[in-house]
């Protein structure tokens, strides 16, 4: 075993039973907004959460596909929990404490990620593999779970806004272990701190999200916002990408598959195409299952591996952009094998 390195040695994904169409949210939207803007166009299909199904519920639902293959005894080495929630279901102090419960855990370190969004899983690996290599922790857990599609941009107020038929819900997870036998190869992550505002939850009236009132909370986008985030997220995923592509001197066109965050069809067409990539190294899951926000990556992986598309030794990209661009991240990993 090799101190010096950490590898993300599986990834699995989670998506509930419950596959809607765009039909559903068609019925209830201003016609001319289903066209009118590419940042909202919208996928054929998402996934909603069960009424009732909770955090825990899909983060175990996440991480079982990882103990059928790795053994449920590697939960007993977990020593790093990181767990991001789009929508945390208990305040103030986030999820993490019930699912490391869930899984029969007490890890030294839990940590809720409450900033990173959609490029969470990358800033997960990012604080796993440092303390794996500063500590004498051996292994690292990271779970994503993207809970808000059904929940939030169903509600009568807001399931006929543009964004409401954009995300969908799901689950990710990644095993780090202190080994080089799937070497992360080098990671770069870049905080935007002066963006960190720019995505609001809005409602009409308008009051605090935590105070009561009439009005139903969803994200807040105007035609100005929504301008300056596209040109954001064009920018920054292909940067952070190239920046790690340059430290580990592979040219982006020579990576053997991109995995990015699926926010909508327009991001993925310029990012690919800022990095010279064809479409078949870019996996796509958006018109399958939305905008899976932080669960976009481990999902999309995992359904690339399991279609057989990353072989054992493939140099994998895992980017993305948070919010309104306060935060981006890549990841490059020589992907073992499973």
């Amino acid at each position: 075993m090799s101190i010096d390195t950490v590898s993300l040695v599986d990834v699995a994904g989670y998506l509930p039973e419950n596959i809607v169409p765009a039909d559903y949210f068609a019925q209830f939207a201003d016609p001319e907004d289903l066209t009118s803007n590419v940042m909202f166009k919208a996928p054929k299909f998402r996934h909603h959460a069960a009424p009732g199904e909770t955090v825990a519920d899909m983060a175990e639902r996440a991480v079982a596909p990882i103990l059928e293959r790795q053994g449920r005894n590697i939960l007993q080495d977990i020593d790093i929990l990181i767990v991001h929630t789009q929508l945390p279901e208990t305040p103030v102090v986030g999820n993490g404490g019930e699912v490391a419960a869930r899984l029969g855990i007490a890890p030294e370190w839990l940590i809720d990620l409450h900033n990173g969004g959609c490029a969470a899983f990358v800033h997960g690996m990012k604080l796993a593999r440092q303390l794996l290599l500063s500590t004498s922790a051996t292994s690292a857990l990271v779970v994503t779970v993207q809970n808000a599609a059904g929940q939030i941009f169903t509600q009568e107020q807001v399931r006929g806004k543009p964004q409401a038929a954009i995300p969908g819900d799901g689950a990710g997870a990644g095993l780090l272990v202190k080994s080089d036998v799937s070497p992360i190869l080098d990671i770069e992550t870049r905080h935007l701190p002066e963006f960190a505002g720019q995505m609001t939850a809005v409602a009409d009236p308008p009051r605090r999200y935590w105070e009561a009132g009439s009005g139903q909370m969803h994200v807040g986008f105007t035609e100005s916002k929504i301008a300056k985030v596209l040109g954001r997220g064009n920018k920054l995923v292909p940067e952070v990408a190239q920046a790690v592509c340059a430290r580990i001197g592979v040219k982006s066109d020579e990576l053997d598959l991109l995995i990015t965050n699926q926010p909508n069809r327009a991001f993925l067409r310029n990012w690919r195409d800022a990095l010279q990539l064809p479409v078949d190294k870019h996996p796509d899951t958006f018109d399958d299952c939305g905008n899976l926000f932080a669960a976009g990556m481990p999902v999309t992986f995992d359904r690339a591996v399991d279609e057989g598309r990353v072989p054992a030794g493939s140099v994998v990209m895992f980017a993305g952009f948070a919010h309104a661009g306060d935060f981006a991240a890549a990841a490059a990993v020589r992907w073992g094998g499973r």
